[in-house]
């Protein structure tokens, strides 16, 4: 235990340390990042895994693993920024997702919207950190900071919902990093007068041509010519422009969505209400009902508008239906459910587990976890 103390206190010097380099030389990082842009990835990548396998290990640790979490999130969501612009100053087009072209599209429009989605980001990178810090200042204060965080949340979604035209609301609010990080290196030293390697033209790299300065696409693996060919077909929804990827919401339509945004709102108040009743099924009936009504109501409407109806929708509109239907199952992690239904099950499974080689780890991992979702509301929140 002390062993483990001492590496997070290590930890979290080093971090300190890190911070203050990055603050003081903030174009030195820029360009760190931007020309190992991979080696920044595999350095998240880690450190979100070491937050899977800190809980339990000694006193507090789920505050340790969670800070880290956080901290590793939002970092992240500035990396983003640094790689969107190094990846926009590069010479060429690159197909990118429905999802990016619509919420960047929309961060380049209007200054007030990125503004208000980067808050939201932050917000939900932070909450269960927020919540653990309430926690330690008793129950009834930790509810009331639940539901003023979910509030926030719910605003930010409104404002979203307004500066958007009624369109529906994506998960997440930004632009994904989808671009392979190797890509956002590669062009940076092309252009540093070095020649590439013959040796090296031919392995998966673009290849450019010494007199004219025209880059040659490097050839497909044979194996993956099908995949290669309909990587380059045009759909229907890559010549739409980026605000008609998401139809605009009216009546129904409309209201579901307000009810969607409002639900984790609604639902807070409710265990806030009920608290001292973890076994109470007004809370969790409230909110499922809430969340199937909201995505009954969107259905009718896409129904009723659109030509075809369902059919009608574009390929993000079916995406952000998908996502919200997965979501859905979230609740057999929540409220009453989880506390007459779903821990008795886990309950069973860890100790089936126990004894068994490998297994037995996974089952203490899960329980580790499971007193997360025992003590807070943010580990099954899904907004």
């Amino acid at each position: 235990m002390s062993r483990a103390m001492d590496l997070y206190h290590e930890s979290v010097t080093h971090i300190q340390h890190t911070v203050s380099w990055i603050l003081h030389s903030p174009y030195t990082y820029e360009e760190f990042v931007t020309k190992n842009a991979s080696a920044v990835s595999q350095i998240e990548s880690g450190l979100r895994s070491l937050t899977y396998i800190i809980p339990g290990r000694f006193r507090e640790s789920e505050l340790a693993s969670e800070s880290i979490h956080s901290g590793v999130q939002l970092l992240s969501l500035y990396h983003d920024s640094l790689l969107a612009k190094a990846i926009a100053r590069l010479p060429g087009l690159h197909k990118t997702s429905p999802h990016n072209r619509y919420t960047k599209f929309w961060t380049q429009k209007s200054p007030t919207y990125r503004r208000i989605a980067v808050i939201l980001q932050m917000v939900q990178y932070t909450e269960l950190l927020i919540e653990m810090a309430a926690k330690r200042r008793g129950e009834q204060f930790r509810w009331r900071v639940v539901v003023f965080v979910e509030s926030i949340k719910a605003l930010c979604r409104l404002f979203l919902l307004r500066l958007t035209n009624r369109r529906p609301l994506l998960t997440p609010p930004l632009p994904e990093r989808e671009i392979d990080p190797n890509m956002a290196e590669e062009p940076m030293s092309r252009f540093d007068g070095a020649e590439t390697p013959p040796s090296e033209r031919s392995e998966n790299m673009d290849w450019t041509m010494p007199r004219t300065g025209l880059s040659m696409p490097s050839l497909p693996d044979s194996s993956d010519i099908s995949s290669y060919l309909l990587s380059k077909v045009l759909t229907a929804d890559d010549i739409k422009p980026p605000k008609a990827l998401l139809h605009r919401v009216k009546g129904k339509g409309e209201i579901g969505e307000i009810l969607f945004i409002l639900r984790p709102v609604l639902y807070a108040f409710a265990l806030q209400r009920w608290r001292n009743d973890r076994r109470n099924w007004r809370p969790w009936l409230i909110g499922l009902a809430i969340e199937y009504g909201a995505r009954q109501l969107a259905k009718r409407d896409f129904k009723e508008r659109l030509a075809g109806g369902l059919r009608g929708l574009t390929g993000l509109e079916r995406d952000e239906l998908r996502k919200r239907a997965w979501s859905i199952g979230w609740w057999a992690m929540r409220g009453a459910f989880y506390e007459n239904i779903t821990k008795a099950w886990i309950h069973s499974i860890t100790s089936s587990l126990k004894g068994k080689p490998l297994l037995d780890l996974i089952g203490g991992i899960i329980e580790d976890y499971e007193f997360l979702w025992d003590e807070y509301y943010f580990p099954t929140a899904t907004m």
